[in-house]
């Protein structure tokens, strides 16, 4: 019985220890990642990981807001041209088309609900990063900054 007491109080104090920046979820992974800005600023996002074909088909559709400094990261097995649309997506949205490496290719703005543009990449990007619009502006992120994963991506 103590050995089973004992265990526990072990494992609590060993989940107490480690960095609970990220944490699994029934359908994705939500996590930090931090961009450096362009005065060298360390800018953190939560988001939402989607490296399912489900997920990322999903991605923020139906959605009628999203919280300040929340987003998504999609996750591609390899580093390709990317394609985005707004079908079925209510809120107002940002993408980052993102290199393998970490660094920001390319900034799109999108339109909620039109179907009839399309964002692709002009770069192969590995990643795409959706926030509420004007986030990059905001906190003078643009193409060229690089992109912290924090551990929570493996690449």
């Amino acid at each position: 019985m103590k050995r089973r007491v004992y265990f526990f109080l072990l494992l609590a104090l060993v989940s107490l220890t480690f960095n609970t920046e990220c944490r699994s979820t029934a359908q994705n992974t939500e996590c930090t990642i931090y961009f450096r800005n362009n005065n060298n600023l360390r800018v953190p996002l939560h988001v939402e990981i989607a490296n399912t074909d489900a997920a990322r088909q999903r991605g923020l559709m139906y959605r009628k807001n999203m919280k300040k400094n929340y987003g998504m990261i999609f996750v591609f097995q390899d580093e390709k041209p990317l394609t985005f649309w707004m079908k079925n997506t209510y809120i107002p949205l940002s993408i980052a088309y993102v290199a393998s490496h970490g660094v920001i290719n390319e900034i799109y703005n999108m339109k909620p609900l039109d179907i009839s543009i399309t964002y692709p990449s002009l770069l192969p990007a590995r990643y795409a990063i959706e926030v509420n619009k004007g986030w990059f502006e905001k906190n003078q992120i643009s193409e060229g900054c690089r992109v912290e994963f924090n551990g929570c991506i493996s690449k």
